[in-house]
């Protein structure tokens, strides 16, 4: 065998020595680079990668704040928070929606309705991970049903939330408002912070206008939850902040008096304290029960609300705009006074008319053979029409118009009431640019019996008749009397924009209001059967408004008018005529004569003010005031 062919030992060894020192570098190189890839996630990373590991196991929850109280003025509560059960799915935990609808209505009753709602709220912008509520108000049958397959619903959480609640729903809705399901536009224009996790905001009335006092600050918990997402414990937790408590001037009892003296008639009564411009009622009837809108309210339900003829849901004490008719006369009567259209002493000539010239139209009295010779006085006792012509044409529309914004016409004069209308106070500018037609001498007559284009709300004749009342000094009507903690109100009320109504000469008020007592104690007073055998001196003011208009000879026969065409009856008054504590505005729509309508009322309101549970009366408990206390909600 050539030599050739024997094998080079000693070479392949330093051959397979290479090949094992490269793989040795190699096999190193690569422990080095896991070492160091170790080293990087544990060491250099490990914050970062806690942070990842955290989240998908710690989850950061917002917790709503409790909502603040409302209290009447006795410390009675309106508004409270009670806690309800509800379904609700977290639609980014749900792979499959259909299917989960489907079973969840197997096990609850859902209805149509409820899916609806759902669904639009599925469509609506809304924050990552909000649970969605789809049926409230579980029952502990349904509860217990869905804990028991709570482990096949993954996505599905039964939620006890605190929900708002009127125990005196229909007596106060009107006054305090309501809560609702926050929607879109308002998820525009509030904090998405500060409401992470609230589901309810104010939509009206005292809910609305001290919504950010009510509401408090967001809290936050860190909790542990499984792989399904469901909560395993609290880690950490910051409580939220309550909404502050509030006290307003309202007073339940004469609230639930002011109902049943309008006795499911239409019509609005506001009474307000003099001295404080505090609100005691503002009562609109027919009422409704707001804690249907609280949760959502059903399709039938709000159809029938608002379909009504009676109208329900419309404020008539706020945004009811009624000619204020005769009730305008005594601030009138300061107008003429004062601007020199007329003096104490003046008489004039009442033969049941009024006409500017022999071959003029006439404008009629009420009383259709007049009244013959009055003053101002006797023309305030009897309401006479014709008297209050005259000094309104001698006053003219301009002067008339600088008086009555000064009683707060025109305008909303309310501190802290939403959603307040500001009426008609009509002028030459307002006529040209509304109807472009001038004004004509014809349109200030029917303006001297607040007639015509002017309207007014009962609240701006309870503001304007309290102003009476204080003798010309200026305080805005409020709902707000205190906020628990806090005795300075300036930080949450507005500015009062009025200045006191200063008078040439002061012994005019005292006139006007002498005038206005004459209406209720008088011999010839309009409204003497509401004010005899009273053990104080009040003073008010009858009125009719007119619905529809008569011919110039026609004569007004309520039994002939359909009763939704006769006159609304109105009464402003004040009571006691020396120290004012309670004034008031009362109009009984297609009520009638204010005489016999609505001056009882107002009388009625007045005696429980001050003899019975009033705090001008010492907080009796008399047997009247027993049996409002006890007035059920008028359905």
């Amino acid at each position: 065998m050539p030599w050739g062919e024997f094998k080079n030992i000693a070479a392949e060894r330093r051959l397979f020595q290479r090949r094992t020192l490269v793989m040795l570098i190699f096999v190193m190189l690569l422990t080095g680079a896991l070492i160091a890839r170790l080293y990087q996630l544990q060491v250099v990373e490990h914050e970062i990668y806690t942070t990842l590991s955290d989240k998908n196991r710690v989850q950061v929850q917002s917790v709503p704040p409790p909502r603040g109280l409302v209290y009447d003025r006795n410390r009675v509560l309106l508004a409270e928070n009670r806690p309800v059960f509800s379904v609700t799915l977290v639609p980014e935990r749900i792979t499959d929606m259909s299917a989960t609808l489907a079973r969840l209505q197997t096990i609850l009753s859902i209805s149509n309705e409820d899916l609806e709602r759902f669904q639009r709220r599925l469509e609506e912008r809304r924050r990552p991970f909000q649970e969605l509520p789809l049926r409230y108000d579980l029952n502990e049958d349904e509860i217990a049903r869905l804990a028991v397959l709570r482990h096949e619903l993954p996505g599905v959480e039964v939620q006890a939330e605190l929900v708002r609640y009127y125990p005196h729903s229909e007596f106060t809705a009107h006054a305090l408002g309501f809560v609702g399901r926050i929607n879109q536009s308002e998820l525009q224009r509030i904090d998405p912070v500060n409401y992470a996790g609230t589901n309810y905001i104010g939509k009206s009335g005292v809910e609305r206008f001290y919504e950010q006092m009510l509401h408090g600050k967001v809290g936050y918990q860190h909790v542990e939850t499984n792989a399904r997402g469901r909560t395993l414990r609290v880690l950490e937790r910051q409580n939220p902040v309550p909404g502050e408590n509030i006290q307003l001037h309202l007073d339940l009892r004469l609230q639930k008096l002011a109902y049943k003296l309008l006795d499911g008639r239409r019509g609005a009564i506001v009474a307000i304290e003099p001295a404080t411009g505090g609100i005691l009622a503002l009562a609109s009837v027919p009422g409704f029960d707001a804690n249907q809108f609280v949760t959502g309210i059903s399709v039938e339900d709000y159809r029938e609300l608002s379909e009504s003829r009676d109208k329900p849901l419309f404020n008539r004490a706020l945004r009811g705009q009624y000619p204020p008719g005769s009730t305008l006369k005594p601030m009138l009567a300061i107008a003429a006074l004062d601007s020199g259209a007329t003096t104490r002493n003046r008489r004039i000539w009442d033969p049941g008319y009024f006409q500017f010239n022999s071959s003029g139209r006439r404008y009629r009295d009420w009383k259709r053979s007049g009244h013959g010779w009055v003053d101002l006085n006797l023309a305030m006792a009897q309401s006479c029409d014709v008297y209050f012509y005259e000094i309104a044409v001698d006053m003219g529309v301009d002067t008339i118009h600088h008086y009555l914004s000064r009683f707060g016409f025109g305008e909303d004069a309310a501190l802290d009431v939403a959603g307040a209308l500001s009426g008609l106070l009509p002028s030459k500018e307002w006529k040209q640019g509304a109807r472009q037609e001038p004004w004509y001498p014809g349109d200030t007559v029917n303006l001297g019996i607040g007639q015509g284009f002017m309207l007014a709300t009962p609240l701006q004749l309870a503001t304007a008749t309290a102003l009476i009342a204080d003798r010309g000094y200026w305080v805005e009507p409020r709902l707000l009397k205190s906020v628990d903690g806090n005795n300075d109100l300036t930080s949450f009320l507005p500015e009062q924009n009025h200045a006191p109504l200063t008078l040439k000469n002061p012994d005019d008020w005292e006139f006007v209001v002498e005038a206005m007592a004459d209406v209720m104690h008088g011999a010839r007073g309009t409204a003497r059967a509401s004010g005899a055998n009273a053990s104080y001196r009040m003073a008010g003011k009858t009125g009719t408004a007119q619905v529809f208009s008569l011919a110039e000879d026609e004569e007004y026969n309520e039994e002939e008018v359909k009763e939704r065409l006769r006159d609304h009856a109105m009464f402003v008054g004040f009571a006691p005529v020396d120290n004012p504590q309670i004034a008031v505005s009362v109009i009984v729509e297609n009520g009638g004569g204010g005489s016999s309508t609505a001056a009882p009322v107002a009388r009625a309101l007045f005696d429980a003010w001050l003899l019975e549970f009033g705090e001008g009366g010492g907080d009796r408990e008399g047997s009247a005031a027993a049996d409002i206390a006890n007035v059920e909600s008028p359905r």
